[in-house]
Formats: structure tokens, C-alpha cells, sequence
């Protein structure tokens, strides 16, 4: 579903909240199985030298998974979290949402101009994204809210009813 939006400030468009955190472990495992592959790739072009276990895993994660900047706010009544996420749409984008907990996966395929020209020099980003944030407090997820405009991921989540603090009164003389 998207928003109708004006020349002066582009849609919104809302992308469904899941409340069900089944499938996730899968994708981890996926992603997993692609850096360790990815780094006995590295590992074999390096001609198998000792001593850079820690490069051979890190390069093949900043080259498989894009990082995700976010900011958090905290108000009394919710907690909002600010994804970027630039060149994403939101048939690209999942959110699961636990109660202390979300998680923000992407994948998105870009097609490859095939120009008469032989490229001398080529660079970009991963398709892929995951985050997996802890939340400062317990959120409502049934009342999560996500709208994606202008590259920019928005969870407003209130929070679950909060225990309040109750004086005592006295009854001695």
C-alpha cells in the first residue's frame, strides 16, 4: 500500500511488521555459510597464508552485508528506530519485531549494464542487509508501525504499559 504524495514531499510507503521470528535463524545460517565460502576464497587468492584468519572473515562480511546506520529515540510513550537504507524498496526489506527486539533483513537484486565498453574500474555496495537490534524497553509489537520514504526505514513502536511506582502510605499513630 502506498501513500499519495505531492510534488513537494514524496510517498510513503508501508511495509508490513512480522511479529513471528521463525525464519531468521535460517537466513543467519545462509548468510554465514556465504562469508565462509567467501573466505576460503580469500583465503586460497592469498595463497593460503597463515596469520590473516580475522581479514579473510571481515573482508567477506563488509563485502556480503551492507551495514545498516540506524538512530533510536526514546519517548515515554514509544520508541522510534531510523534505518538507512538507500536503494531499497520495501519489497526488499522484511521487519520482524519482538518485544525487546527487531530485526531488519534486505535483498535486492541490481541488474548489470552490459555496455559495449569494458569496465576499467567497478564498485558497489552489498545487495544484502541484516540488523539485529535490542531495544532499550519492551515495545508493543502488535501496534508497530513501518513506513520507508526516501531511503530512510521508520519503526514507530509505543511501548507496552509500564509498571508504576506506588507509595506507601502509613497507617501508624
Amino acid at each position: 500500500m502506498k501513500e499519495q504524495g505531492s510534488a513537494a514531499q514524496p510517498a510513503r510507503e508501508i511495509i508490513p511488521v512480522k511479529k513471528e521470528v521463525g525464519e531468521i535463524l535460517g537466513h543467519i545460517q545462509k548468510l554465514s555459510g556465504q562469508v565462509a565460502r567467501r573466505a576460503d576464497e580469500i583465503f586460497e587468492e592469498n595463497g593460503r597464508k597463515i596469520g590473516l584468519d580475522m581479514a579473510h572473515w571481515f573482508q567477506p562480511e563488509a563485502e556480503l552485508l551492507r551495514p545498516i546506520h540506524l538512530r533510536v529515540f526514546e519517548s515515554p510513550d514509544a520508541i522510534t528506530v531510523r534505518a538507512e537504507v538507500p536503494g531499497f524498496g520495501a519489497r526488499n526489506l522484511e521487519v520482524r519485531a519482538e518485544p525487546r527486539r527487531i530485526t531488519i533483513t534486505g535483498n535486492r537484486k541490481i541488474e548489470e549494464n552490459r555496455e559495449a565498453r569494458k569496465a576499467v574500474y567497478f564498485e558497489r555496495c552489498s545487495d544484502q542487509i541484516l540488523r539485529i537490534l535490542d531495544l532499550p524497553a519492551e515495545v508493543n509489537v502488535e501496534k508497530a508501525v513501518a513506513t520507508l520514504k526516501d531511503g530512510i526505514l521508520e519503526l514507530e513502536m509505543p511501548k507496552t504499559l509500564v509498571a508504576k511506582t506506588v507509595p506507601i502510605e502509613s497507617t501508624q499513630a
